[in-house]
């Protein structure tokens, strides 16, 4: 969880586990449309980013730039962009559009300047040169936090909260390895997703797309 490699192996491997148990129970019991089986999986490749940052420990040069791919452009578009497949809201549409605009830049910062890491204490800071990195973060948190707020699903609403309020406190406690400590908090909380994938009905994924964010029955 970047508090040291053993630590992330062992939360990777855990949530790694979670989010395969979670898209194979979703695919077997039929519960979930295929759609809806990014979102399962969302554990399975935070919990696979844990084990990454293992190698980052280690001084591994490619383990760097593989956390930093899925951390910075990969995740805010992913997040939203599986939502939107599971539920069909509009406002999932419309955060995917706000991960997009705001993967861009972060995968052109990654193109062209190499992933520095540095311990701090116990947990790790990476550096990139990422342009107008506050306004960057906000797009971020606000693609994929207002994704799951705006779901309509109580157990994704329930993330949102959660990562949310994780964010406030990595921001808080760890304000020099925000980026690590927060995807460590998120890899733990997307557990959740093996609850949500055994007892959504398949009918969840088929709102209407036109329908408002928060509109639904949690």
């Amino acid at each position: 969880m970047c508090w040291s490699a053993r630590a992330d192996l062992v939360a990777g491997a855990a949530v790694a586990a979670v989010g395969a148990a979670a898209a194979v129970r979703a695919g077997a019991t039929r519960r979930l449309p295929l759609a809806a089986l990014p979102l399962a999986a969302l554990p399975l490749l935070l919990g696979a980013h844990q084990l990454v940052e293992a190698g980052v420990w280690a001084g591994w040069a490619w383990a760097r730039t593989v956390w930093a791919v899925v951390a910075l452009p990969l995740l805010p578009l992913y997040v939203p962009a599986a939502v939107w497949c599971a539920t069909r809201r509009r406002g999932a549409a419309w955060c995917t559009l706000l991960g997009a605009a705001v993967a861009v830049p972060l995968a052109l910062a990654l193109a062209r300047h190499p992933v520095a890491a540095h311990a701090h204490g116990h947990t790790l800071g990476y550096a990139v040169g990422v342009p107008a990195p506050g306004l960057l973060l906000a797009g971020y948190l606000a693609a994929v936090l207002g994704a799951l707020l705006g779901s309509g699903d109580r157990c994704l609403r329930l993330l949102g909260w959660v990562t949310g309020l994780g964010a406030l406190a990595c921001a808080l406690l760890w304000r020099l390895a925000f980026v690590s400590t927060w995807c460590a908090l998120a890899a733990l909380a997307s557990v959740l997703l093996y609850r949500w994938a055994a007892v959504n009905p398949s009918s969840s994924a088929s709102t209407s797309p036109t329908e408002p964010p928060g509109s639904g029955t949690g």
